[in-house]
This record gives structure tokens, C-alpha cells and sequence, in this order.
């Protein structure tokens, strides 16, 4: 099959298709009666998502990409590369390879990396990509990782696992323990073999959770990209039993944002009126529930406990949007009517009774504009509302 889809006009055929409509594409005749023509489709399906995602496979030639799924489901570049900054020594074991853009990126800082991936046509398929790649220092093994680490039998400085989820099942609580394979059982399994462990698990996961199911958390990463939560990263160290720290990260086209916390510390917010300035954090703070830390690190007011939005007199460098409050009103009928009934405004609600949707229809009011509205409560209880103007923060 690997030689067959390799074919230069087949890999012709899926480069100049890269843009067309697959769903039309599958009624028509299948130009390679020799292979399947679903696996050709789900080639110029998988690469086409790639393009964005995973820049150096789409401009690499006769890559060999799994299923679609696989390719929306695996770490893009951007994280993979944060990833890789995070671990250092002369080898690293991932037990879960999959696609393998995470050893890809391993390989750049270790000496050695082992890839371990159950299906085995995957394994071959990723073995090839990492030759086109001229990444040679990835050794891959088809199989189950327990029986890999054994055979194998000697010592890493770093074991990196990114379990799957059992059960899709709608309504179940997402829990380590129902993930292959199952870490919180085998941990100790595992310390055998490294003193080191970095585990990915999905932004799904409970961060008070999975520090019960887990022991020697050092440090939790909070990872987003473009403001969307991808993947929380555990660092877990043999035998540390310090306070945890929490690494938040927002990876942007032009920056990165960063803000750091011990979650043992006993932050206390600073409460007050709107000032001059709103702030609103980024995706991955908001993920960490850290909301006084933010008040009390940047010396900054919050309108109410749960609200979650800060305010200052004198703008400041931040981890997330900033706008000038141009003005506050209470929530009423007849302020509503003068400054915001069928106009225009991009709608943020926190700590408020009401949803968009409700507010939209119930005063008419269109999305988009220059107009940032922010319905929530004050510390004093009341309900109000705040027109803004977006600050772009350099």
C-alpha cells in the first residue's frame, strides 16, 4: 500500500486535488484502479488539513498521512516546538508516538528518541515520514509500549505519553484513568525506567482532577494557540513532593504570552470600580482558575470575585485583550435604549444572568463594529454594562 499511494502520479494526482471538493471527488472514476480509491481521498483530505497545521510534512514530499482525524487530532508545530523546549538529556522513549510530530521536534534537542506506536501500519507509515524528514535519530517500534520498554530495558531521561480516551461516550467525565494507557496505575511501572514524565492530556481534563489521580506533579503547562486551549502538559518528577507550579501559554502569530504561579500560594485579589482600563485574560489563565493570582501579580483590580475581568488607571502589558472604557451604565431599560438598543457591538458577558443570544434579541442588537460591550457584575452587586474601545498591546 505504501508503495502503491508513492507512486508519482498518484502523488501527482493528490497534490493537484489538494483544494478540490472531496465529497464530488468520490463520485467520480477512480484514475487508479490499482488502490483503493478511499485511501487516495483520504490522502488529499489529511494533507489538505495539514497545509496549516503541520507546514514542514505539507512541504515535504511522498509524506504518507493517516486518517483525517488523526491529523486534526495530533499536536500542530507550534506546540510540538514548546514541547520540545521543556525536555533536555541524551534520550527520550514517547510511548504513544501516533504521527510523530511531537518526536520530530524532540529530535531537534535529544540525542536519541524512540517512537512506539500500536498500529502497526501507522508505525511504518511514521518510520517512513521521519527518513523524508532526514530526522535518523528516531527509532521506531510497532507494538505495545509496556512490552517496548522492557525488551528494550534501559534507563531514559525522559518518558513522554500522550494517552487516548477509551469511551467517546456523551455525558462521562474525562479522567485519566479511562485513558490508554492508563498512567495513573502504571506511574510507578514507569519510574523504572525514567525519573522524568510528560504527560499530554486534553483541555477537557480537570486540573484539580488530575493532580488527584496523578503523584509528583511538578509543574502543569497550560497550553493555547491563537487564544484556544490545545493540551495541558504534566511535568512529573520520581519522588517530588514541592508545591506545583502553573505555566499558562498563549502562542500568537507575533508573541507569546506567559504568566506563571505557584498553586500553593494564597493569592488575594484586589476588588474595585471600572477604571480607564478592562482587561479581559487569555484562554489558557482562564483554563487555570487562577483569577486573584492575576489581580494580585499585576497589581490590578477585579470588578467582583467571579466576574473575571481587572481594571487600572494606567494601561499595562497583559496576558489577554485589553480595551479603554469609554462608558458604565447600569443594566436598565431605559440606558439600554439610549446607548445600545439596534446599534451594533461585539458582546462579552462574565458573572451576568443573561446569555449573548437573549441580550442580541431582547434589545436588538447586531454583532460586529468597533464597540466592545461587556455585561457583567461589580463588586458591589449591581449589574452593569461597559462600552470599550479595543487596545492592541504590543
Amino acid at each position: 500500500m505504501v508503495s502503491e499511494i508513492l507512486k508519482p502520479e498518484i502523488q501527482e494526482f493528490i497534490n493537484a486535488n489538494l483544494h478540490s471538493d472531496v465529497a464530488k471527488l468520490a463520485f467520480k472514476k477512480n484514475p487508479f484502479p490499482e488502490i483503493d480509491f478511499a485511501v487516495i481521498l483520504n490522502q488529499i483530505t489529511a494533507k489538505s488539513k495539514a497545509e496549516n497545521k503541520l507546514p514542514t510534512w505539507f512541504e515535504t514530499e511522498n509524506i504518507i498521512y493517516p486518517s483525517k482525524i488523526s491529523v486534526e487530532q495530533t499536536s500542530s508545530e507550534k506546540t510540538a516546538l514548546y514541547k520540545s523546549e521543556l525536555i533536555s538529556g541524551e534520550n527520550l522513549i514517547d510511548l504513544t508516538g501516533g504521527f510523530g510530530v511531537d518526536d520530530f521536534y524532540f529530535s531537534k534537542k535529544i540525542k536519541s528518541v524512540v517512537h512506539c506506536e500500536m498500529n502497526y501500519e501507522l508505525s511504518d507509515s511514521v518510520n517512513h515520514n521521519f527518513q523524508q524528514l532526514k530526522a535518523t535519530n528516531i527509532k521506531c517500534f510497532a507494538g505495545d509500549s509496556i512490552d517496548i520498554l522492557k525488551n528494550l530495558n534501559r534507563k531514559f531521561d525522559w518518558i513522554y505519553i500522550d494517552p487516548s480516551r477509551r469511551s467517546d461516550s456523551k455525558g462521562k467525565v474525562f479522567m485519566l484513568k479511562d485513558c490508554l494507557p492508563n498512567v495513573p496505575d502504571l506511574l510507578e511501572t514507569y519510574f523504572k525506567f525514567s525519573e522524568n514524565i510528560l504527560v499530554k492530556t486534553a483541555p477537557i481534563l480537570d486540573i484539580s482532577a488530575g493532580l488527584i489521580e496523578l503523584s509528583n506533579v511538578k509543574t502543569i503547562h497550560i497550553v493555547a494557540l491563537e487564544n484556544e486551549v490545545k493540551e495541558l502538559l504534566w511535568e512529573i518528577k520520581k519522588g517530588y513532593s514541592g508545591a506545583v507550579k502553573i505555566k499558562t501559554v498563549n502562542i500568537l502569530k507575533d508573541k507569546t504570552e506567559k504568566l506563571d504561579f505557584d498553586l500553593s500560594e494564597d493569592y488575594i485579589a484586589n476588588l474595585g470600580l471600572p477604571k480607564k482600563y478592562l482587561y479581559e485574560p487569555n484562554s489558557s489563565i482562564m483554563k487555570s482558575g487562577s483569577f486573584d493570582a492575576v489581580s494580585s501579580i499585576f497589581g490590578i483590580d477585579k470588578f467582583h470575585l467571579n466576574s473575571h475581568l481587572y481594571t487600572s488607571e494606567e494601561i499595562i502589558d497583559f496576558p489577554g485583550r485589553a480595551f479603554q472604557i469609554e462608558q458604565v451604565f447600569p443594566y436598565a431599560k431605559a440606558e439600554m435604549k439610549t446607548f445600545l438598543q439596534n446599534k451594533k457591538a461585539n458582546i462579552t458577558v462574565r458573572n451576568f444572568p443573561e446569555t449573548v443570544e437573549n441580550i442580541r434579541k431582547k434589545w436588538k442588537i447586531a454583532d460586529g463594529g468597533n464597540c466592545y460591550c461587556f455585561f457583567t457584575t461589580d463588586m458591589n452587586n449591581n449589574k452593569i454594562v461597559l462600552l470599550c474601545t479595543k487596545i492592541k498591546l504590543d
